[in-house]
């Protein structure tokens, strides 16, 4: 199933990925550091929820609370429960 995560307090504005179970895979970012989110959504495709989150989840970027990669956590969490 194709999902679609608007983000927040980061640049990236929107996260799309596929999710079946929990299984994440076509991760594309909307904007931000085009480089590092390619590099990202490479390494992780084909991860779990569950792995995603213990990698990604938590990760700041500069002074801000949040990054990109903890988006994508958050985003992939939000996807599974919803579908579950």
């Amino acid at each position: 199933m194709q999902y679609t995560y608007k983000t927040k307090t980061v640049c990236a504005q929107r996260i799309h990925f596929e999710i079946n179970g929990n299984v994440i895979t076509n991760i594309r970012f909307e904007g931000g550091c085009n480089g590092n989110l390619k590099a990202i959504s490479k390494l992780v495709d084909g991860w779990t929820v569950e792995q995603i989150e213990e990698k990604l989840k938590g990760n700041t970027c500069g002074m801000r609370p949040t990054s990109c990669a903890d988006q994508l956590a958050l985003a992939v969490r939000t996807a599974y429960e919803e579908t579950k």
